[in-house]
Order: structure tokens, then C-alpha cells, then sequence
């Protein structure tokens, strides 16, 4: 498919010649070079990018069960109330009650459910909210004098933004084992704290979909080191409304609203990565207006519609929709897990939450046919592929989470689809190395791509 710039000259002219004087910038005020726009015809510019728009694949469009990322369904009427006028039309320096009593009643719902005592809704991501949850920490521990806490241990099940967003935050990263069942060595973590430790980071459930049965236990052990316990609720789509981070002994958590509480995901956004917390480590908050506030992570209150269609959809559920949402997840997931365990090896047997792991090592021992393979296939039985190779511990992992907002009617067509990928990985393994054959594209050079991507496009004249 040509890109827009390649289309150049696909042109329909149909306006007739300037006949009034033409209105330039003001001296100063113009480009020296002119600005190089794609020039086509409307209608061939709206084609273009509904030829696009059909070859990206969303959840709207079929199963889409990507492990940990939680790309459920986003409620049309989400989308509706974040349009309402009165929230598009507001300056975020006026005074608007509305908005100020939205932002106040996220928070509200959002504090209970975490079991947290603050939060604020400035980080516009995941990965911004645990890169400002660190910032927290640190500025903690330098509040107290504390200046020999330099070590963050993170689990080495733990998404990789993790020990990325402590780097980044000074800290020197500590990775911590897990057992063979899947959790945290407790052992091993009591052996790795001590008088350095600044937080561990921790998601529960974990990656391989399973609630640490330990988990009071290692906080405990971080705060009697001394250090502060983060959690990641980039899994919090399985217990929300069960069970709450601030219950389990974590001090710090974020949210990725674009995951639990159903405001869009991907594209580059935007989201939100809210930022809850424990009374005293609140005045570090970023615009908490106390001289030990970390600053401003982002201008005013973050992105505002994102929290307003996280707080309708809060509404719409209300307190016994909420913890029925994430018990129908975990139901999902059980089931699809039940049905692909007819063929499939799973990385960690046995009930899951929300999310579970197929480790197809020996499929591909047997046959030849990678996880990577199989992911491929789907394309052409018209689903998005799973998380691969996530967690790094299960070195062929296929990584599903189905969510709540899935059919019992689609998990089981998915899992006949997957059932015969398994069966053909034995009688024609060549035809998953080829696949897809039915997708917007075919397999793509994989390694080329890495190593020469093309980014942009250049211009000839």
C-alpha cells in the first residue's frame, strides 16, 4: 500500500483560479521552505485512510487476547460523556466544578478500590506512572536523610518497564528469583534486602497469572528493611473490587486506566497512569503543593477525558459490577486455559486469574514450530496473535488474557482454532512457517525489519 506522500499528484482539480487577493503571513511570520503536505484529492484521501483503517485490527474487529496488556472492550457510552461539551470546552485554568467534581469522584473510587489514601492523575502512562512512582520513593528516602537506599528489586517475572523505569528514576536495579511454581523466592528476596533497599516492584497477580500466596510476607519483609512497596496494576483487571494492593502491604501503586477501567488502548494514546498512595508518602505526590512534592510529571491534572471515561465506566458498573467484572475475567481465563490444556503445555498448571502462559517448548521441539508460528496462524483464523515470548522465564510463551467482555461463544471458537493450529504444527508445519496468508500483509522479514527499519519517508524534492 502507498503511503499519502506517494500518492502526490492524484489530485482532482475542481476549484476555480483565486480571483480575490491572497491573505499572507504577516513578515516574519511565514515558513522559508514550503511545507511539503501530501496533494490529493479528497475523496482519494479519505480512501486512503479507510484502506488503513481496515488493515489494522482492533478489539472491535475480532478476539484480541493479548497477555497483561487487557485490551477489553471500551463502552461507547464512555466515549459519549467524555465528549460532553462541558468537559471538551474547558480551559484547564478556569474554574469549572464540573471538572474539579470528576477528578474528585475518580479519586474517590479509585483510592477505595486500591485501598490507597491519595492519588493523582498527572502521568499520561503506565510506565510514566511507575517512572513517577520511583521519583516518589527516592525523594522519600532523601526526605529522611536516607541517602544509602539505592537499590530497587524487582521480580524477574516483572513487565519490563519495571527495572527501565527505576533505572531511569537513579536507582540501581536488583533483580529477585522466582520458584519453580511461578512466584517470588521469599528466601531469596530475605536475602537481598537490607539497609540499601530503597522499594520493591511488585505486580499481583504476576505475569504467569498467579496471585502470590506469600504476598503479606514479602512486604513485610521490604518494610521492615525499610522500603517502600510499589505495586503495578497493570494486572489489577483480576481483583479489582476483591482485593486491594493497599490490603496486601503496598505503599505506591499505579494504574493504567486504559487497561482496567476500559479507556482506550494503543495507539499512543493517550492514557493515563494515575498514581495512588499511602498518607505518608502523599506530600510527595506531583502537585500535592507541599515543598517535598516531586513537581509536575504533566501540565494541570493530566489527561482529563481519559479519567472522566474511567469514572463512567466506575458508574455504569458500580460497586457490584466492579468486583463481578474482574470475577468474570478470571472465570475467561480459566476457561480458555481449560480448553487450550487439551494440547498445549501450560508454564504454570492449575487454576490461574486473569491471565496464563502456554509454554509450546516442546512443540517446537517436536515440530519445529515456534510460539512465534502459532501466533502467526491466528492472523488467519481472524484473530490478534497473544503476547509472545513475555515473561523472558518461559522461553516459548504464548501469553493470553481473554478479559471479561468476551463471549463464552468466542472463547470457544478461539480455542477450536488454537486446538487445530497444535494439530497442524504436526501434519503441515510449513504452512505456519508461511503464515499469515490472509492478513494485510504476508510474514514479514522479521530481521531486516530490526535491523533496517525504514521510519520515515524521504523526500525526493
Amino acid at each position: 500500500m502507498k503511503l499519502i506522500y506517494e500518492r502526490a499528484g492524484e489530485s482532482a482539480r475542481m476549484l476555480e483560479p483565486l480571483d480575490v487577493p491572497a491573505l499572507r503571513p504577516a513578515d516574519g511570520m511565514a515558513r522559508k521552505t514550503e511545507l511539503k503536505l501530501p496533494r490529493v484529492a479528497e475523496s482519494e484521501m479519505s480512501r486512503h485512510y479507510a484502506k488503513l483503517g481496515r488493515a489494522a485490527f482492533g478489539v472491535c474487529d475480532g478476539f484480541y487476547p493479548l497477555g497483561s496488556c487487557t485490551m477489553k472492550y471500551n463502552p461507547k457510552v464512555n466515549e459519549a460523556m467524555a465528549a460532553l461539551p462541558g468537559f471538551t470546552d474547558a480551559h484547564p485554568t478556569q474554574d469549572a466544578p464540573g471538572c474539579a467534581h470528576a477528578l474528585a469522584l475518580a479519586k474517590e473510587y479509585l483510592t477505595e478500590i486500591t485501598g490507597m489514601d491519595d492519588m493523582t492523575f498527572e502521568p499520561c502512562a503506565g510506565a510514566h506512572g511507575e517512572f513517577t512512582s520511583m521519583l516518589m520513593v527516592r525523594a522519600y528516602h532523601l526526605s529522611r536523610g536516607d541517602h544509602g537506599r539505592t537499590k530497587i528489586i524487582v521480580p524477574d517475572s516483572a513487565h519490563g518497564t519495571n527495572p527501565a523505569s527505576a533505572a531511569m528514576a537513579g536507582f540501581e536495579v536488583v533483580p529477585v528469583a522466582s520458584t519453580a511454581d511461578g512466584r517470588v523466592d521469599v528466601e531469596a528476596l530475605r536475602a537481598l534486602v537490607g539497609d540499601d533497599t530503597a522499594a520493591l516492584m511488585l505486580t499481583n497477580p504476576n505475569t504467569l497469572g498467579l496471585f502470590d500466596e506469600n504476598i503479606l510476607e514479602i512486604t513485610r519483609i521490604v518494610r521492615e528493611a525499610g522500603g517502600v512497596n510499589y505495586y503495578d496494576g497493570a494486572n489489577l483487571n483480576a481483583v479489582m473490587g476483591v482485593a486491594r494492593p493497599g490490603d496486601m502491604g503496598f505503599d505506591l501503586v499505579h494504574l493504567n486506566l486504559h487497561k482496567t477501567f476500559s479507556t482506550p488502548h494503543g495507539g499512543g494514546g493517550p492514557g493515563s497512569g494515575a498514581v495512588g498512595c499511602k498518607a505518608f508518602l502523599a506530600p510527595f505526590l506531583p502537585g500535592s503543593g507541599d515543598e517535598r512534592s516531586i513537581g509536575r510529571v504533566q501540565a494541570f491534572g493530566g489527561n482529563f477525558l481519559v479519567v472522566v471515561k474511567a469514572l463512567c465506566y466506575l458508574l455504569a458498573l458500580g460497586r457490584e459490577g466492579v468486583p463481578a467484572a474482574a470475577e468474570a475475567a478470571v472465570l475467561n481465563a480459566n476457561y480458555l486455559k481449560k480448553r487450550l490444556s487439551e494440547k498445549y503445555a501450560c508454564a504454570a498448571p492449575g487454576v490461574c486469574m486473569h491471565e496464563f502462559v502456554l509454554d509450546l517448548t516442546r512443540l517446537r521441539q517436536e515440530t519445529g514450530v515456534s510460539a512465534m508460528d502459532i501466533a502467526k496462524g491466528a492472523i488467519d483464523c481472524g484473530m490478534h496473535p497473544p503476547t509472545m515470548y513475555f515473561p523472558l522465564i518461559v522461553h516459548e510463551a504464548l501469553m493470553f488474557e481473554p478479559t471479561e467482555t468476551e463471549t463464552r461463544e468466542t472463547l470457544d471458537q478461539a480455542a477450536d482454532a488454537y486446538l487445530k493450529l497444535f494439530d497442524l504444527a504436526y501434519t503441515d508445519p510449513e504452512a505456519l512457517h508461511n503464515a499469515p496468508t490472509t492478513g494485510s500483509i504476508s510474514r514479514p522479514d522479521e530481521v531486516a525489519a530490526a535491523r533496517s527499519p525504514r521510519l520515515r519517508y524521504e523526500h525526493t524534492a
